[in-house]
């Protein structure tokens, strides 16, 4: 068994890796593909060397299959961008979700009702980029939610799931039902996240779907932990906040 590396350019998205490493296991030579998506690093263990273009062969013009050398020198011709602009995309959302639920509370600053509008609206605009790409987001979502995983069905529903969620706190109807239901599936995929970044797996985060192409990093955990923490706090203090 040996060892061979590549690039594939034209990945977009964690189903593309799905595809991806089906097609190239399919290969007689090729026992195993591990692919990251980010840089589009293809590491093969291979009974014999398989070349560039018998590689390429295997996939629709979509795809380009690069040399390894080509690839490190492409690599360092091109800097990967750093993980704050990688991500910026995210720190968007976030600040006029934040701006948002502060001017409709702008009459009268209470933090309870300031929380219940920041998760209805999180759950809004993350709900709805999910639906940007709806048909490749259950693939991507499966590559670290452990439910997702076990129940195929359960992420295709998932972005339904959050405007549902967003619905609850915006009018503030069965607000308890809808923290309680956000401390179960946020803490589920926060589990699986920490799985992810204790491997050092390298895929993409589905957070705001697919269409836009961020990274699955500590920022995904902090999103959520903070979701949940405020869940936790509104919880048990609901009845006095408002």
């Amino acid at each position: 068994m040996m060892k061979q590396e590549a690039r594939i350019q034209g990945m977009t998205c964690s189903g593309c890796v799905a595809s991806v490493k089906q097609t190239l296991e399919a290969h007689p030579s090729i026992r195993q593909a591990e692919i990251e998506l980010t840089s589009g690093k293809v590491s093969l263990e291979v009974e014999e060397t398989v070349s560039s273009d018998s590689l390429q062969a295997l996939f629709p013009e979509k795809y380009t299959v690069v040399d390894l050398d080509r690839a490190v020198s492409e690599v360092k011709e091109k800097p990967v961008q750093s993980k704050w602009r990688q991500l910026r995309p995210l720190w968007l959302v976030f600040s006029g979700i934040l701006i948002t639920s502060l001017l409709l509370n702008s009459g009268s600053w209470q933090r309870g009702s300031i929380m219940l509008d920041s998760m209805g609206l999180f759950y809004l605009v993350f709900g709805f980029f999910k639906l940007l790409d709806y048909k490749n987001f259950p693939a991507s979502f499966r590559m670290y939610d452990p439910l997702a995983k076990a129940v195929p069905a359960y992420a295709w529903a998932y972005p339904f799931i959050e405007l549902v969620l967003a619905a609850l706190f915006l009018s503030r109807f069965a607000v308890p039902l809808a923290l309680g239901l956000t401390l179960v599936i946020l803490g589920i995929t926060t589990y699986g996240v920490l799985k992810v970044l204790r491997s050092n797996t390298t895929i993409q985060c589905a957070c705001l779907g697919t269409a836009l192409k961020l990274p699955m990093t500590e920022a995904t955990l902090i999103e959520n932990l903070l979701m949940i923490a405020m869940a936790l706090w509104m919880l048990p203090a609901y009845g006095y906040l408002l």
